[in-house]
């Protein structure tokens, strides 16, 4: 739990907690900050060979709260709107419902959640579209068809992954 690579998911808990009450400026280095401790924690944790279950799972927590934290204050100032806050977390959803599935379904009990490369792909995107609010890009449609198309990309792969294994 005290590995650097844990440390640094657990960061992106309080970078979360600090996004609510932060200005633009502040939102930019926050978002920055939580895409280089997501990439740092993987790259150490396989690097340093301290990959822990604890981790794998404190990892992906920490990203959906991220993001889930900064797309809601986003919604709540209107500059997300419900329906494209719905488009950046169909992923999101996905991967939690399957989680307690497979938690609840004894035959994929024992399977280990890893992060998957389409997975991955949807949290950078997620990343550049949160970042491209910050800075006021517009439109933002674009970024997030991205988001939503990748996110099918990432469901499709996890629900055959799940699928293989019962």
């Amino acid at each position: 739990m005290r590995s650097l690579p844990n440390v640094l998911s657990l960061s992106r808990l309080a970078l979360a907690v600090l996004f609510v009450p932060a200005g633009h400026g502040a939102r930019i280095v926050l978002i920055c900050l939580a895409g280089a401790t997501d990439f740092l924690d993987g790259w150490l944790a396989r690097r340093t060979h301290s990959t822990t279950r604890w981790g794998a799972l404190v990892d992906p927590i920490a990203d959906r709260l991220f993001v889930l934290v900064a797309i809601v204050m986003y919604v709540l100032n209107g500059e997300l709107s419900v329906g494209e806050m719905l488009l950046l977390l169909p992923r999101d959803i996905a991967t939690a419902l399957a989680f307690v599935i497979a938690r609840a379904v004894p035959s994929l009990r024992a399977l280990e959640f890893k992060a998957r490369f389409p997975g991955k792909v949807v949290t950078v995107f997620q990343l550049v579209t949160l970042l491209a609010v910050a800075i006021g890009v517009r439109p933002l449609s674009p970024l997030i068809a991205v988001v939503a198309l990748a996110s099918i990309v990432a469901i499709v792969d996890y629900t055959r992954v799940l699928w293989e294994a019962k």
